[in-house]
């Protein structure tokens, strides 16, 4: 066998979202680009923000000595202040550029968090539904998970959070807003997360860290805001990356964040730089570094994936699909007219429609569509949808 049983197994069940891109990429050689519908990827199609390319216009003018060098392994440190200076401002607490590392996007950054925290067996609870990268990190260091429901409309369910700590539990790993559903977890549940949470660590005599993965909390709707989670919760780390909020995924720029109220922080610190210089990251790239650092309150235009968001929400409420409607990211989950959510999607590709199933996101009965794509495929996409649901009598 030519790579490890583990591996051929975790292909076997690995990405939907992958594998229904590449029947795209079938489907378009068939029919054109332009009658393939492809909401499978959160690939965003906005570009970045006009500071970004100032920016990067500035240093291709006006090139500092030995900018592309190796530095520090937890990066820049002006960068590093830069993080920290909102961080500090958004959450009340005395963030500094010492409780930052820069890293290679929030998968790397989730790596190198996971790396540090988790002994062998050592378990990450998980809510559901999830990005379904979330089981093979937390493989990769040597941790098993466990899958939490959340309650209605998607909404973190403390209790059930806290009901499902043990002896092995060392971490909760949120991401809100959620990715698939859009959900974003208010104040008063990380409020009562954190009380539940601190009676567990005195029960157990342990620390249970809650880390919180926040690639959309600038893509947020409605008047809704993500609360800080260092404000309310104490053993609490931020993982995010600037691929979503500054339309940056091919950039692999992130950064992870720790409370300064952690118990030996230095240490943890420590921990997490040793683990991005030898997991493979060495550092996060010196250009993109250079770039983020005063684009820390830039984002993408949010009216624009809103109103993509309302198209194609109020189109499929309309065709007689349930769904909540989202608050954050860039993504719907609507109920699969048929308990297979497999099938659904297979029967999907009929008419050109790429759809992910939920199971791929611990949430069967489910699908996910992205909507970060041009508001023309939308538009030609809807009588799709229309067909679609006549054949399911909806």
């Amino acid at each position: 066998m030519p790579i490890a049983g583990k591996i051929e197994k975790f292909l076997s069940a690995s990405s939907w979202i992958r594998k229904m891109f590449e029947e795209g990429e079938k489907l378009r050689r068939i029919h054109g680009a332009d009658k393939v519908y492809d909401f499978t990827l959160g690939n965003p199609n906005v570009e970045p923000p006009k500071a970004f390319h100032e920016e990067l216009l500035k240093l291709a003018q006006n090139p500092l000595p030995g900018m592309h060098r190796y530095m520090s392994n937890a990066g820049y440190p002006e960068t590093r202040q830069a993080v920290a200076q909102v961080l500090a401002e958004e959450s009340g607490q005395p963030v500094t550029a010492d409780h930052v590392v820069m890293t290679c996007g929030a998968g790397g950054a989730l790596n190198v968090v996971l790396k540090t925290l988790l002994n062998p067996g050592e378990e990450v609870i998980i809510p559901t539904p999830y990005f379904v990268e979330y089981r093979f990190y937390i493989d990769n260091h040597g941790g098993t998970f466990k899958e939490v429901p959340t309650g209605e409309n998607f909404q973190l369910d403390p209790e059930a959070v806290a009901a499902a700590v043990g002896p092995q539990t060392r971490a909760v790993l949120l991401n809100s807003p959620n990715n698939p559903t859009g959900a974003v977890y208010p104040a008063e549940s990380l409020v009562t997360l954190a009380r539940l949470l601190n009676e567990k660590e005195q029960e157990l005599g342990t620390t249970i860290y809650v880390i919180s993965d926040e690639p959309y909390a600038k893509i947020v709707y409605d008047g809704f805001t993500v609360p800080q989670i260092f404000t309310f919760i104490k053993n609490s780390i931020v993982v995010t990356s600037h691929s979503k909020d500054l339309a940056l995924p091919g950039e692999r720029i992130g950064y992870i964040a720790i409370n300064p109220a952690i118990e030996d922080a230095s240490l943890l610190l420590e921990g997490l730089v040793f683990c991005n210089r030898t997991l493979g990251f060495v550092n996060a790239p010196a250009l993109a570094q250079r770039l983020v650092a005063p684009l820390q309150r830039e984002s993408v235009d949010i009216g624009e994936y809103m109103a993509k968001r309302d198209m194609l929400y109020n189109h499929l409420v309309k065709l007689g699909f349930k769904l909540v409607k989202p608050m954050g990211a860039f993504y719907l989950f609507p109920r699969s007219p048929i308990a297979d959510d497999v099938e659904f999607v297979l029967q999907a590709q009929k008419y050109n429609l790429l759809l992910v199933p939920g199971s791929g996101f611990g949430g069967p009965g489910f699908f996910r569509l992205s909507y970060c794509v041009d508001m023309q495929m939308i538009r030609n996409s809807l009588p799709a949808f229309e067909t679609l649901a006549k054949e399911f009598n909806m």
